[in-house]
């Protein structure tokens, strides 16, 4: 059972819940990899809540960007932040859209993982 607080330490809340309940079953060298990948991959909420706020000062939409919804960040460019509607919403709501974001890239990891997409580095013992 992987420790997460050792594998990836900045998560809190309900991510850490989570991503906790993820690696309970895999052993260290599985939970480094997955940790590795995740991390790289994930969101960070702060960043979310600070391209949010440049929806204020004519760049609305950079968070959906970054969150992998195209199609509402163009909406939210072309409509400024759908009347700075949206935009207040969104800064409400930037810790839910960091998560749920981060929830998906954990399941195409572990699904990456399991479908044996990737494999830890292999060390090439070759003294024979």
């Amino acid at each position: 059972m992987a420790n997460v607080l050792r594998h990836l330490p900045e998560l809190e809340g309900m991510e850490l819940g989570y991503i906790q309940g993820i690696l309970k079953n895999m052993d260290d060298d599985q939970a480094n990899l997955f940790a590795q990948v995740y991390r790289a991959r994930r969101k960070d909420n702060q960043m979310v809540l600070i391209l949010c706020l440049l929806g204020f000062f004519g760049f609305a939409g950079l968070h959906r960007f970054i969150l992998g919804q195209i199609g509402l960040g163009i909406l939210y460019i072309l409509t400024v932040g759908l009347c700075f509607i949206g935009t207040i919403v969104d800064l409400i709501n930037y810790k839910s859209l960091a998560y749920e974001y981060n929830i998906r890239v954990a399941h195409e990891t572990l699904s990456m993982m399991s479908n044996g997409n990737f494999q830890a580095p292999q060390t090439n013992d070759t003294n024979a």
